[in-house]
């Protein structure tokens, strides 16, 4: 049974609702019929962008519905052929079981240790911030996830659905994401590459995945939102071009303006993708495939 509560917050300016579904039919349910009543329901798992949005008022909601009381949300289950994992798993949890390296990689320097403790994987697949970076491996290893939502469940490739974002109908809940296992053991890199600072945003955050003898890559911090491009990789693994001509065709099929901002311009930016790419190809290149 859902669980309602009137909330308020210090950090926050309004006043909302709180559920505590205890399965994804009562989430999903619960959702239309606060959307119906106009209190723009969202989805809650750690509740760090509810909380962080919600005190300068990008986000404004009458009602939260948290997953973490769903079990199917909660899964971190390897099996033989796939690993399961749910989208309320705090990111700590998933990266401390180390069933999938690549995916620990890119979680590890993700603001600091007491945040990961709170933020989850579908919050940070989900969010609103740019740079996302638990998508990458997610879109390398073509991950499966489960969405649930008002037509029922379905699954499907991410990289069918992720566009800038996660295009999810209205209503519909990240439910879980399924890794195969072998796309788990593949060779990987995940540099994420800083100006000055130790922690906080990475500049770029570059992952790349080797399979049937080409590399795949996805960025995070580049443009405005994560990607991985088809053409860029195309590129990146012509061999009838040196390493320097590669990196040069493939820059310019960067899909969005390169970011300008306080940490970096977008030549800066150009600069660093450049001698990330070297070291990726230089590494990658002469990994065999597992």
């Amino acid at each position: 049974m859902e669980r309602k509560e009137r909330c308020g917050s210090k950090l926050i300016t309004y006043d909302f609702e709180y559920y505590k579904p205890s399965s994804v039919e009562e989430a999903v349910s619960l959702f239309q019929s606060l959307d119906q009543q106009g209190k723009e329901p969202v989805y809650f798992s750690g509740g760090t962008e509810v909380i962080t949005l919600g005190r300068v008022n990008r986000i404004k909601t009458g009602a939260v519905i948290d997953i973490k009381g769903i079990p199917e949300c909660l899964v971190l289950k390897k099996e033989v052929n796939k690993l399961t994992l749910g989208a309320a798993q705090a990111l700590t949890k998933i990266r401390e079981t180390q069933y999938f390296p690549f995916l620990s990689k890119a979680i590890v320097e993700i603001a600091d240790h007491t945040a990961r403790n709170k933020i989850t994987l579908g919050g940070n697949i989900c969010a609103n911030i740019i740079y996302r970076e638990t998508i990458l491996p997610l879109l390398l290893t073509d991950s499966q996830i489960i969405v649930a939502g008002p037509s029922g469940i379905r699954q499907l490739s991410i990289n069918e659905l992720f566009d800038q974002i996660l295009k999810l109908q209205r209503g519909e809940l990240l439910v879980q994401v399924i890794t195969e296992d072998k796309a788990v053991q593949l060779p990987f890199l995940c540099i994420k590459k800083r100006r000055n600072w130790d922690v906080g945003y990475p500049l770029i955050t570059t992952a790349a995945l080797k399979k049937n003898e080409q590399i795949r890559f996805a960025f995070s911090g580049l443009c405005a939102y994560p990607f991985r491009n088809e053409k860029m990789e195309e590129s990146l693994n012509n061999q009838q071009l040196s390493r320097e001509e590669r990196i040069e065709e493939a820059m310019q099929h960067i899909p969005a303006p390169v970011i300008d901002d306080v940490q970096g311009s977008a030549d800066y930016r150009r600069f660093v993708l450049k001698n990330t790419l070297l070291d990726v190809l230089d590494t990658m290149e002469g990994v065999e495939n597992v």
